[in-house]
């Protein structure tokens, strides 16, 4: 944000904002002119050329202008209110149709001039249905050319707002500083921020409001570039741990493993044994689709830092994703001298203080656990490398925290869900990249059907021979309004379903996330030792969980579902030698939730599916806000515009690299708005 005092005075010095006006604006987020300025339009109508109403299409947007010469306002037999409002400009009638909106009636009165703008029907007679409308002034700005429109909260007018932004252009708009050179404008064909302002708002041609555009999201991009480039330079300056890794270490930590392993795992391993050798502290995330053998990887990077007389951490989203963790680790650690403890929220009192203290004594090597690694009496006397598991499950701040138990130790975090290129640009730009997309050999695919409720009894007598050959299935029911109790409730009747009616020659088990830590672990070890031949749950098996003896999940209203949700669910099956399916149970009437179960149908690829999910949902949901820890985009469209991106990352890289803390004169007002912007969030980057 431009420190420059104008533009932070209160938005009420402006003309035309008194008390009242100044609460609805405060509910935008509008406190200061400068928030009023990058207050931008959600759309624009082209007012330039407005047909008349004889011309125009059937089945078009159009904006249409006229008088109102009659109002219909009735309830029509089903209970529905109708309101009806017939415009005329001489040529021809349109009418505007609103449903149960009574209270729209007051604001129209025969004999005024309005616009409307919508999608033009025809039914009985030219019809747009719920159009945005405006009452025509005097001021051909606000009613000619391109007009912006903006997501207004109740009682607030386009016409009002545009008249606020317009006093705040004019006035204000030549106080905002511009943080980029001449030259560099040039260089990258970018307009200068003052003419940005203006016709993002009050553009005066289409390719005016392009430019625009281009040059406001470029600066969106940039910043947050350059706050990643400052956060990485924070972590690798200073010195780290050069952890020695020879011939001798790594012979006997291959050993442990009862498999070779994948070219994908040796060259990923090189990674990050190249970045553990080095001063400079390791951060590096580690993404590897489900079943790509990341665990492996973590293992040998854990076992090279305790065989240079380090302890090592790694956390976990969920405590039973936590206990997973640790009982793999026992497996592989049975015959090595390593001692390792598990820490986790649901530990005893006793117990848990009596582990905190051989972890802060030195007499722990490696503890696994979940947020309770980051509790404040958490003490470690020698940490020398963290894992961070599930990572996008974390916050950036909560990654930190874990960091700042050692002096510098090597981060390496991972994520069975695949990350789109713009993401990982954006929100792990700090980080080194190192990709898993080599399945280990002896994988099939899982096969992935679709199924309606009409072909349910099919489907069950599918699952039957396969229970009938020894093997185990999955049975998973969505989160119903993201209540526990609606959740509980469906899977409980679902396994009381299942074991009564459909498998009574078969034993069911039940799990959900209500259920105690100690109930949640024996269920899992009953099924993976076999003791039930079916597992009814919620998505607390999303992540992790490892019964390589069962091949088939059945997905019920898999609609309900996201898609990387759906993925990971997948991915608990398929980990044996023997084929699997997945059985999508669904009734999707959308086109968003047929695309997702289609997607999931045509491939297993994991980063196709990711690419795919953020086209679907965008990039505000992918992982939701809260987890990156930085400030949300208002112009920059990450899939859109992801030339635009790089191109700013490149560029916010080269001037970190070549002036790391940002005091060459030309980068002083970069180095400033980077504070303002990423204030409250100082913790996340390092400026010096």
């Amino acid at each position: 944000m431009d420190n420059n005092e104008s533009l932070l005075k209160n938005v009420q010095y402006l003309k035309g904002v008194g008390p009242r006006r100044f609460a609805l604006l405060k509910r935008l987020g509008i406190q200061t002119i400068y928030d009023l300025l990058y207050y931008f339009p959600r759309d624009y109508q082209d007012r330039s050329n407005i047909l008349n109403i004889s011309n125009i299409p059937v089945n078009t947007v159009a904006t249409v202008k006229g008088r109102v010469i009659d109002i219909n306002s009735y309830y029509a037999r089903s209970g529905k209110h109708v309101l009806e409002v017939y415009l005329n400009d001489n040529t021809g009638t349109v009418q505007g149709i609103w449903f149960n909106q009574p209270f729209l009636k007051k604001k129209f009165h025969v004999g005024d001039e309005f616009i409307f703008y919508g999608r033009v029907r025809f039914y009985k007679c030219l019809q747009i249905a719920n159009p945005e409308f405006e009452l025509i002034t005097d001021d051909p700005l606000m009613n000619e050319g391109i007009v912006p429109i903006y997501p207004l909260t109740e009682y607030l007018t386009q016409a009002l707002f545009r008249n606020l932004t317009k006093n705040a252009v004019d006035e204000y708009v030549g106080s905002v500083k511009e943080m980029l050179d001449e030259e560099f404008l040039a260089k990258r064909q970018l307009c200068s921020v003052t003419d940005a302002l203006k016709n993002i708002h009050f553009p005066e041609s289409l390719e005016h409001l392009k430019m625009a555009r281009r040059r406001l999201s470029y600066d969106e991009f940039f910043l947050l570039e350059v706050a990643m480039a400052l956060r990485r330079r924070g972590i690798k300056e200073g010195t780290g741990y050069a952890f020695k890794i020879g011939q001798n270490v790594e012979s006997h930590i291959l050993r442990l493993f009862p498999f070779s392993l994948t070219n994908g795992q040796k060259w990923v391993i090189g990674e990050i044994r190249d970045d553990m050798r080095s001063e400079k502290p390791m951060n590096r995330l580690l993404q590897g689709d489900v079943g790509s053998g990341k665990t492996a990887v973590a293992i040998y990077a854990l076992l090279a830092a305790i065989a240079n007389g380090f302890q090592t951490a790694l956390m976990a989203p969920t405590e039973i994703l936590a206990e997973q963790h640790y009982q793999t680790l026992l497996r592989y650690l049975s015959h090595a001298r390593v001692k390792i403890l598990l820490l986790t929220g649901g530990s005893p009192t006793a117990m848990r203080k009596e582990n905190i203290g051989k972890i802060n004594h030195g007499e722990i090597d490696l503890v696994v656990g979940t947020h309770a690694l980051i509790m404040k009496d958490v003490k470690f006397k020698k940490l020398g490398l963290v894992v961070v598991d599930e990572q996008h499950k974390f916050g950036v701040i909560q990654r930190a925290n874990l960091r700042m138990k050692g002096c510098r130790p090597d981060v390496l975090v991972m994520t069975a869900t695949p990350i789109p290129r713009t993401l990982s640009l954006t929100i792990f730009g700090d980080l080194d990249i190192s990709i898993l997309n080599e399945i280990p050999p002896g994988r099939t695919p899982v096969e992935t059907r679709l199924h309606s409720e009409k072909h349910l009894a099919e489907a069950y007598e599918f699952i039957r021979n396969e229970l009938n050959q020894g093997r185990q299935a999955f049975v998973i029911y969505p989160l119903v309004k993201e209540s526990e109790k609606l959740d509980l409730k469906s899977a409980t009747e679902g396994a009381k379903k299942l074991q009564d009616i459909v498998f009574p020659k078969f034993k069911v088990g039940l799990l959900h996330g209500q259920m105690k830590q100690q109930d949640k672990d024996r269920i899992m070890k009953d099924f993976r030792e076999r003791r039930y031949d079916i597992l009814v749950s919620t998505i607390v098996i999303e992540v992790g969980i490892d019964v390589p003896n069962a091949t088939i999940m059945v997905i019920e209203h898999a609609e309900r579902f996201g898609l990387a949700q759906l993925h990971q669910l997948r991915g608990r099956i398929g980990r044996g030698p023997h084929k699997s399916y997945c059985l999508l149970f669904g009734n999707p009437r959308t086109p968003e939730a047929r695309k997702r179960l289609q997607i999931m149908t045509q491939t297993n690829d994991g980063f196709r599916i990711a690419e795919e999910d953020l086209q679907i949902r965008g990039p505000g949901e992918f992982f939701g806000t809260r987890q990156h820890g930085l400030p949300e985009l208002k112009i920059g469209d990450l899939i859109g515009d992801y030339p635009l991106l790089k191109l700013a990352r490149d560029d916010a890289f080269s001037i970190v690299k070549n002036d790391g803390r940002l005091e060459q004169e030309k980068n002083r007002f970069i180095k400033e708005t980077v504070i303002e912007r990423f204030k409250g969030r100082l913790n996340l980057i390092s400026i010096g």
